[in-house]
Order: C-alpha cells, then structure tokens, then sequence
C-alpha cells in the first residue's frame, strides 16, 4: 500500500497536480510507526493558527484543498486507541479546523457545503466538552448563516444555542452569537432590539479578554466590534456610522482584505442614503471590482448598496454593472 501511494505522489508531483488527501500521509507512514506514532496536539493547534492567519490574505475558497487534506489526515489520528483527554484534545482542534473551512466554503458562495461542515464543527465541539469551542462553533455558524440569507429562525436558534452554553460567561463566541442577533434586529428595522443588541455586544465585548493575534476569526477585538455597530448604523441611517466607519478603517491591518472591503461597502450604503448617489455607486463598484477576497458579507452588503438606491437610480449603468457582476438588491 505503501509503494503504491509513492507511486501516486511522485506521478501527481510530476503533473504538478495537486496531491490527493491522505497519499501522502500513507506514504511516510512507515517513518511514522518508527517514531511510535506520536500524537502533536499542540503541531494540530499550530496548523489551525496558520490557516486562521492565512483565511485573511487569501482569495475565498483558496484552502478548501488543503484543509480538506489536513481533516482527512486527522480523520486517520482518531482511528487511534487515544487516551479520553487527548482524545477531547483532538476534537477541539478538529471543530476549529472544520470551522475554518465552513468559513470558507460560505464565503465562496458553496452555503450547503457551508451548513453541512458547521453541523460537523458543532458536533466536534460538543463532544469535545470544551465550552468555549461550543459557544464559537455557534456564534460564527450564526453570523454565517445570516450573511448567506439563512432564515432568520435558523440563525436566531444558533445563537439562543451559543448563549445557552455560555451560560452568561464572556467569549468571542458569545461576542459573535450577539452580532448575529444584531443583524437579525436590523433586518427586522427593530429599533428596540437593536439597541438592546448594541448594548449586549458592547457590554460582552467588553469583558472578552483582547487576544495578541491583530486578526483572528477565533477571536473579537474592537475592530470586529466596530464593524458590526458600522453595519447596524448605516442600515439604521444613524449619523454616528461616519464615526465608527471610521475607526474601524484605522484599527484593520492591511492583510484584512474582506472586513476592509466590507467597510467600504458600508460606506457606499451609507452615501446613498444621504443622497450622495453618484459617489456611493462608484465606490461600491470599484470595490467590488477590485476586492481581493469575496465574502458572505461582502455579498450581502453589495444588495445593501443597490436596494438603498431610489427607484430612479437603479438603471444607472453602475447600479447595471453591479448586477451584472452577480449581485441583487437586498434590505
């Protein structure tokens, strides 16, 4: 078996194709055995933290194979007798790297593919027992649910589910499960439940501990939590979105290509509700032309732009071309 996957790597290697899952991990097996098969939880945790940088600087859909590959070779560690924490150990870095590639199956537009890798990150989470992996699976499963146009009882159950597990204690899941529900209140155009919303995410956000990492989807710092207030008051039309906009844009990094994109396209809603129709189409199409990652987010926001325009100016050649690029309005 061993030779036979040589075999297969090195004529996939030659045709520089791309390696199938678990070939290689059968083909270095024979080292593997000789090592004692140890198990690297903390190489596993280290390789999640690579992808999670990685999601960020890459164009959607990009580490779908090799995150694929890399659960696939996991899959294989489980059929281990391991011991039970170790084994919990596992799990936990297995929702996350599931997590990930639902991220990015959902932000390239596959949302089945999405939903069905979210069930398995929850179920991974859950039999893991770690509580603060139960609650993210669900926050950020929500907040993807509702920028892929999930129904809003399907996102308000995640996030009921996120809260539940929380228990009350602070998190970035918590955090995420309360952005969810801040969008679900602007959908609805609730002003009492958005500002009930704000509050919650405010006041969560606030007592999450703020992570080293400048970007991290496992994480919520303030940019994130600026972001989502952006996002609140320029569908509310409040004065304070130029505010937050604004910091939000100063507080990114560079290599955070989508929440950048996203801002921009806020920021176009925002322009157009003030009138401004002409600079707000603009942007949002230069955006959208230029963006170097799509997202769920991003998609839904580009519908933002063209249902915020007036009657009138949805025939504009800009307001044309946005559609043509695969876009429909939205709330």
């Amino acid at each position: 078996m061993r030779r036979r996957a040589a075999m297969k790597l090195i004529t996939v290697a030659s045709a520089g194709a791309a390696i199938p899952p678990g070939t290689l991990e059968t083909t270095l097996s024979g080292i593997e055995e000789a090592l004692g098969n140890p198990l690297d939880v903390a190489g596993w945790e280290r390789l999640v933290t690579d992808y999670d940088h990685q999601l960020h600087t890459t164009p959607a859909g990009g580490l779908i194979s090799d995150l694929t590959s890399d659960i696939v070779a996991m899959s294989e560690v489980f059929k281990r007798r391991l011991p039970p924490l170790q084994h919990a150990e596992l799990l936990r870095v297995s929702a996350a790297l599931s997590g990930l590639l639902a991220i990015e199956f959902c932000d390239s537009g596959d949302q089945r593919a999405a939903r069905i890798t979210w069930g398995i990150a929850i179920r991974a989470a859950d039999t893991s027992g770690d509580q603060q992996m139960r609650v993210w699976t669900r926050g950020r499963a929500a907040q993807d649910a509702f920028f892929a146009g999930s129904s809003p009882v399907a996102v308000a159950n995640l996030a009921n589910e996120a809260e539940h597990i929380a228990g009350g204690t602070p998190s970035p899941g918590l955090a995420k499960a309360c952005a969810a529900r801040l969008s679900l209140a602007v959908q609805q155009r609730d002003n009492t439940k958005i500002h009930v919303a704000l509050a919650d995410l405010r006041r969560t956000c606030d007592q999450v501990p703020d992570s080293n990492i400048k970007q991290s989807v496992f994480g919520h710092r303030e940019t994130q939590r600026l972001w989502e207030e952006s996002y609140a008051y320029v569908h509310i039309g409040d004065k304070r979105a130029e505010g937050t906009l604004a910091q939000a844009r100063a507080l990114y990094p560079d290599n955070a290509l989508a929440p950048l994109s996203n801002l921009k396209l806020m920021r176009a809603v925002s322009l157009i509700k003030a009138r401004d129709v002409t600079t707000g189409l603009q942007l949002a199409l230069d955006t959208l032309q230029t963006q170097k990652r799509s997202s769920a987010g991003g998609r839904m926001l580009a519908g933002s732009v063209l249902g915020a325009l007036p009657l009138k100016a949805r025939a504009l050649p800009e307001a044309r071309e946005i559609r043509a690029l695969g876009f429909t309005a939205g709330a």
